[in-house]
């Protein structure tokens, strides 16, 4: 995911349905945040994974905040069976930035990508922006994942989402190093017609290495992100170009995600456990 810069930033109020279990799985719990305090606790989250894997810039607060934090809502994981607060509990977090609270600013990703084009397209449909993403590495497995998409499929059902889409990234500044991988992205999974939606072009990086029958399938998969190769799952498809975050040593796709083109199979696989947070 692209990111901006650490300057610590106020949360804002939770909302009075926030603390709602969003999900759960075994001792694993997905809700939102429900202090600033717990907002504080996700933050430092992220600067501790980012800082790790993505070298973004060192800061002595500790935590990965801007400007956008006080306007989000804040997906976070907590196991239940780690001993102290819950604050101490918290091992994966997603930054939820639902159109109705932008309170007239762009969308956090619309710097890199021409998001309003794609906005006027789809007047009357309601977007969220999903960002932040991260869990700590003894956690990523499949039930982790799972239950932050439960989360965030329950948190759509509640607020009538119709689209989501953020970035995701690709580790390091240098694009040719992502070829085939890119390259299957621009030629098997790009966003067209009225999703279509394209880097700006001061910063756009074409993802166009290889012609499609260069392109060995199985490779490229397993040469995906994670966190892409979950969107690839749910349907999603990618937009026009790419980005590099040279601050934070990534390269950077913008993934679009419309609900009613997620995968029936996905709808019913969450949407079973979904449903019972989604009230």
């Amino acid at each position: 995911m692209t990111i901006a810069g650490t300057t610590p930033g106020q949360p804002a109020s939770p909302p009075d349905e926030s603390a709602a279990f969003l999900g759960e799985i075994g001792t694993l719990r997905a809700r939102l945040a429900a202090s600033g305090a717990e907002v504080r606790a996700a933050q430092k989250l992220r600067h501790a994974v980012f800082s790790a894997e993505f070298a973004a810039p060192g800061d002595e607060t500790g935590i990965d905040a801007d400007g956008y934090d006080a306007l989000c809502d804040h997906l976070i994981v907590l196991d239940t069976a780690i001993k102290g607060a819950e604050t101490d509990q918290i091992i994966g977090t997603y930054r939820l930035l639902p159109q109705q609270k932008l309170a007239g600013r762009p969308f956090y990703s619309d710097s890199a990508f021409d998001i309003g084009t794609l906005l006027e397209r789809h007047d009357g449909r309601r977007f969220l922006e999903l960002g932040r993403s991260c869990v700590l590495p003894d956690y990523r497995s499949k039930r982790t994942i799972e239950l932050l998409w439960q989360g965030i499929w329950a948190y759509c059902r509640r607020n009538a989402i119709d689209v989501m889409f953020g970035c995701a990234s690709f580790a390091g500044r240098v694009p040719a190093q992502h070829a085939m991988a890119l390259a299957f992205l621009n030629h098997h999974a790009r966003a067209t017609g009225e999703w279509d939606v394209s880097a700006r072009p001061e910063a756009r990086v074409d993802m166009d290495f290889m012609p499609p029958e260069a392109i060995d399938l199985k490779a490229a998969m397993r040469a995906l992100p994670p966190l892409i190769k979950g969107y690839l799952r749910l349907g999603a498809t990618f937009g026009d170009g790419a980005v590099i975050d040279h601050a934070f040593a990534s390269v950077d796709v913008l993934v679009v995600l419309p609900v009613e083109q997620i995968s029936a199979r996905y709808v019913s696989y969450y949407g079973a456990d979904a449903d019972r947070f989604a009230a």
